[in-house]
């Protein structure tokens, strides 16, 4: 349950979380969709996924983890990326970790090392924005104390268990 009051009824938890303000959902909801239409979709969930993990974000690293395993990749490798990447994929995901870990670190060399991975310009930003924007999705959902879905806990327990990196699975 969340630390605050937010109103029973249908949906997932980051949604009644956000009942309390629908119209900043709706505007992260249009954020999302904005940066997804041109990012390439496997590269914004590793972006993602990266991000979340380093946010320490259970619900965020489980959702994404999970659509990376079922459009993807599999639900044995998931939990293991970056391994098994080509050293690309790896740049990418180190990349948004070190955005989301601190960005004012970020140098030239950085940008650079995705370059010579053949990512252009624009594609380096769909990287920066899929993982800050994770940032505030994830701080938001748990500094109100939201915890993932209990359908999470359905997942078997090798993918579950290194993704659930931060606040614990909501029992039903």
């Amino acid at each position: 349950m969340p630390f605050i009051d937010v109103p029973d009824g249908d949906g997932d938890n980051m949604e009644r979380a956000f009942a309390l303000r629908p119209e900043a959902y709706a505007a992260w909801r249009q954020l999302v969709t904005a940066v997804k239409a041109t990012s390439d979709e496997r590269r914004y969930e590793l972006a993602t996924l990266a991000a979340a993990r380093t946010l320490r974000s259970s619900y965020c690293s489980l959702a994404h983890g999970k659509v990376l395993a079922e459009k993807f990749y599999d639900f044995d490798s998931v939990p293991r990326l970056p391994e098994g990447l080509d050293d690309g994929d790896r740049a990418i995901m180190a990349f948004a970790e070190k955005v989301v870990a601190d960005a004012t670190a970020i140098t030239q060399a950085d940008v650079d090392a995705l370059r010579v991975h053949g990512l252009s310009d624009e594609e380096i930003f769909d990287v920066v924005l899929a993982a800050t924007i994770r940032c505030f999705f994830s701080k938001t959902l748990d500094a109100l104390g939201v915890r993932p879905d209990p359908a999470f806990a359905q997942l078997d327990r090798e993918f579950r268990e290194p993704l659930t990196v931060g606040r614990p699975i909501e029992t039903a």
